[in-house]
């Protein structure tokens, strides 16, 4: 349960469209920290004196941070309410872009990607709380749109940090300055999200602490989702070169139009669920997964495949966000569902990359989408979950994600 703080100018119309606008900021924000340091991974690794086998096992410490630190977002937030605890939070995420670049070591390296993971991932919860709470005082969708806007900010810190690449930038130079720009903008924009607080009394979240039951159910649905975006994010142009014979550039185009395709389905997937609800837009979207996947393993020409992992990308896009949102009207403790559903799906895409590649090792990349195929599917069946429960349990400001709703400042 949380409540405005005093002084807080309200809930009215014009309050919650800046609130709204704030949130998105922030989640574009999040995003392109994320796009800037991938871009220089390669450098990182060279600085670091690091082969590939290790800078697989580093790079398996971001998740491991996120997943160890996320519970403790809940506690942060009860303590110093919302937006001050996002504005210390994203800045913490914000400031450790510097910290992989600056690595001269493989140790190192492991601990500056475990803190950087552990910002991520409680910023993370942090921002994906307030996104719900504001959402539901709006009474209509913004959770895909906001996903969207993630996207966005990793496509536009990407973009900047293969500018910086081409031009032989230092990593540490181009972080520091990312670091402080991405900073400043967060700091800019958390200023505009709701300041919402703990009611007077309520007991503390603790500190850690297993996820409710539902936040797993909820969880196991957005692993299919993350399975599927990191299978076809990673091996999509593998396995249009290695099985189908596609020259290296239409190769790789495929997961630059892979990711396109997620970010724009979310930026429009508001709409979708506010006309169809939560639980018949995941499961539409599981059967055009499914669709898209079996497209991809009985495709006998590129073209054919790239539909097919558009047709995934498109069927995938909105779980994740309905995902977050209905862990956070499961019980009462949102911020708690959050942290376990985030989990879950951090865990889902730290193991899908080497996942497809051990079956493949062993069988053959189309038998590792078919796989993928069968995660598809059973989105149609699991969708229900994302139903929010009913009553005071299922949060204060529930909503019914399986009506059309009728707010719209």
């Amino acid at each position: 349960m949380t409540t405005v703080t005093a002084g807080e100018p309200g809930t009215g119309p014009a309050r919650l469209r800046r609130a709204r606008f704030a949130i998105a900021a922030v989640f574009c924000t999040h995003g392109a920290v994320t796009g800037s340091f991938a871009t220089r991974i390669p450098w990182i690794q060279e600085h670091a004196q690091v082969g590939a086998g290790t800078l697989g096992l580093a790079l398996a410490f971001p998740a491991l941070g996120a997943a160890l630190a996320m519970p403790l977002a809940g506690r942060v937030n009860h303590r110093f309410g919302a937006r001050a605890a996002l504005r210390g939070l994203l800045s913490l995420w914000t400031l450790s872009l510097v910290l992989p670049g600056l690595a001269p070591n493989p140790v190192a390296l492991c601990c500056a990607l475990f803190a950087y993971g552990a910002a991520a991932g409680m910023s993370d919860v942090a921002m994906n709380a307030l996104g719900v709470e504001t959402e539901d005082r709006l009474g209509r969708s913004i959770m895909s749109s906001l996903h969207g806007m993630w996207s966005v900010g990793a496509l536009l810190g990407s973009a900047a940090g293969t500018v910086a690449a081409h031009t032989g930038t230092d990593a540490r130079v181009h972080h520091l300055i990312a670091s402080l720009a991405l900073t400043a903008a967060g700091l800019v924009a958390v200023g505009g999200v709701l300041d919402l607080r703990s009611e007077p009394g309520e007991e503390a979240p603790p500190r850690f602490a297993r996820p409710p039951r539902a936040a797993v159910l909820i969880g196991a649905v957005g692993f299919c989702a993350v399975f599927a975006e990191g299978a076809s994010l990673d091996w999509s142009a593998v396995f249009l070169r290695d099985v189908l014979g596609t020259e290296a550039g239409t190769a790789a185009a495929s997961t630059t139009a892979f990711a396109l395709t997620m970010a724009v389905a979310r930026l429009a997937g508001d709409r979708i669920v506010d006309r169809f609800g939560a639980v018949r837009t995941v499961r539409a979207g599981g059967v055009l997964a499914t669709a898209g996947g079996l497209l991809v393993v009985t495709a006998g020409h590129p073209v054919a495949a790239m539909a097919g992992f558009g047709m995934i990308g498109l069927g995938i896009a909105v779980v994740v966000p309905l995902a977050f949102a209905a862990a956070a009207r499961s019980g009462p403790a949102p911020a708690q569902a959050i942290a376990g559903v985030a989990t879950i799906t951090y865990t889902s895409g730290l193991i899908a990359p080497s996942a497809i590649g051990a079956v493949a090792d062993a069988t053959s990349l189309v038998v590792s989408f078919g796989l993928v195929t069968l995660l598809a599917c059973a989105l149609v069946g699991g969708a229900a979950v994302l139903r929010p429960k009913a009553g005071p349990e299922g949060g204060a400001h529930a909503l019914n994600r399986d009506e059309p709703t009728a707010i719209r400042p």
